[in-house]
């Protein structure tokens, strides 16, 4: 597939250099605030899934109290732990921005499947077999269609069906349905039916 294979790559390394440079203010703002915030490193950084089981280490700014022997484990956003500049890089997703620096070392793109820890690799389904076919995205069809209401097995769902169905319409779709998700917050987006997704996404 012509965009898959090129015109994908160039897009995600020319846009990642781009943003970089034009969000350096406001990536300085952050790390400042959230040195200030909480003892710790500005950088949170994990093991995670990439294309072909590939394992990278994704970058984050640290939302969390410091500790260097942090188990892997999905966070709520009730946890006790969160700091207070925490939460809102949470909300606002601003805790995202260093991953276009994972964009333009190659591991991620702006649209696939979110990279998930190692393990949960031994759960995969055939569904959740096929993310990784692909290259980890910032953003994916799941975060748009109720990602936080789903459960694993529903997300891989809805992975496959972008595996199968990625195109550029369907990229810049996603892109501006997650530009709405960071103003209006994840409930914005409830939870559809498979048959919905597949019926209007894509098409």
């Amino acid at each position: 597939m012509i965009y898959r294979n090129l015109i994908k790559p160039f897009f995600d390394h020319a846009l990642s250099l781009v943003m970089l440079i034009m969000l350096s203010p406001l990536l300085a703002i952050v790390a400042i605030m959230v040195r200030m915030d909480s003892p710790g490193p500005v950088i949170f950084t994990q093991e995670r899934l990439g294309m072909s089981c590939r394992v990278f280490c994704l970058f984050k700014f640290r939302t969390m109290t410091h500790k260097r022997n942090r188990e892997n484990r999905q966070v709520f956003t009730n946890d006790p732990e969160i700091t207070r500049i925490g939460r809102f890089l949470r909300r606002s997703k601003l805790d995202e921005l260093p991953q276009l620096f994972n964009i333009l070392r190659g591991d991620m793109s702006f649209v696939g499947p979110r990279p998930s820890l190692p393990d949960l690799k031994e759960k995969f389904n055939e569904d959740g077999r096929m993310r990784v076919t692909v290259k980890p995205g910032l953003t994916n069809l799941a975060a748009v269609n109720g990602s936080i209401f789903l459960s694993w097995p529903e997300r891989w769902v809805y992975d496959r069906i972008y595996v199968e169905r990625q195109s550029f319409i369907m990229d810049m779709t996603i892109m501006l349905k997650t530009a709405v998700v960071v103003i209006m917050g994840e409930n914005f987006y409830h939870k559809k039916t498979i048959d919905e997704v597949q019926a209007s996404d894509g098409k």
